[in-house]
């Protein structure tokens, strides 16, 4: 399938998706989480979810994060350019959500990507060589090639892989791993 048609048959399938199961799978992604070797690092790059997308809601996540002691980093998106600006998650950080009702920090310290060194990563569809889909605008492709070359790559998914993604760009990046609510997958 090309990545038009993902996006159509995933958002369908997001939207068939009750409250209750968002919350569940949600909640076993963290777990899954959990099982992997990717604790011993500082920053931690999360999105905020897009509850009307029914993305997975990375709560649980900020819940781990917090409890290991670990700088969480949060972005704020620019339409016009399709760059992100980073900002660590504090106690006083504001959250607003802007148009696209993606809760951002409205201000806040900023964190160099380069200093970020895993990158929790929204999609919409991916493949078994960790290919990914998003919403098309190419906010993380963009915003990943700015990262160490080092960075942790990590999608989050409520859905296994399509076989292959077929229309593919050379500036798409892969993930590491993508993390299901029964297992994860490295790539």
């Amino acid at each position: 399938m090309n990545k038009k048609e993902l996006r159509q048959k995933y958002k369908g399938l997001r939207q068939q998706l009750s409250q209750e199961e968002i919350e569940d799978k949600s909640l076993a992604i963290a777990n899954q989480l959990l099982k992997m070797d990717i604790w011993d690092k500082t920053y931690y790059h999360v999105f905020l979810p897009i509850e009307e997308q029914k993305e997975v809601n990375t709560e649980y996540i900020l819940q781990i994060l917090a409890g290991k002691d670990k700088e969480v980093v949060v972005s704020k998106s620019d339409f016009k350019t399709t760059t992100m600006t980073h900002f660590l998650l504090t106690d006083n950080t504001k959250i607003k959500k802007n148009e696209y009702n993606i809760p951002e920090p409205v201000t806040g310290l900023n964190v160099p990507t380069e200093m970020i060194d895993v990158v929790f990563v929204p999609l919409l569809a991916y493949d078994k060589q960790g290919n990914r889909v998003g919403y098309g605008k190419g906010f993380y492709d963009k915003f990943l090639s700015e990262c160490n070359p080092n960075v942790i790559k990590i999608g989050l998914s409520f859905f296994e892989p399509e076989e292959k993604i077929e229309d593919l760009f050379e500036n798409d990046i892969q993930l590491n791993f993508c993390v299901l609510p029964s297992f994860f997958l490295r790539f």
